[in-house]
């Protein structure tokens, strides 16, 4: 019985963990809980939500200064999600051959 409680606790936080921050929902605690989002980061982040949700990643990355594709990829691996939707780099074509 224990047995089973302790694994139902452990799927409950695997799943939270799995559930994500998302950027129009969170508190500046809840965003500065993400790794890579410092206090500058979170204010910036809260004081543009203020004037309208975000839409969508590129609405996000447009308007929050220093957020580009790079930071936007490393905080989606982090969990941060925008309207619940993870962060899709747009995928770069090899280089052609010299």
């Amino acid at each position: 019985m224990l047995l089973r409680a302790i694994a139902l606790a452990w799927a409950l936080v695997a799943s939270a963990a799995q559930a994500g921050v998302d950027v129009n929902l969170a508190s500046q605690a809840e965003l500065e809980a993400v790794s890579g989002i410092g206090p500058s980061m979170a204010e910036a982040i809260l004081q543009e939500r203020r004037r309208a949700a975000f839409r969508d990643w590129p609405d996000l990355m447009r308007r929050v200064k220093g957020l580009g594709a790079a930071r936007a990829t490393r905080l989606s691996s982090e969990g941060l999600t925008v309207n619940g939707a993870r962060f899709d780099a747009p995928s770069v074509p090899p280089a052609a051959p010299r």
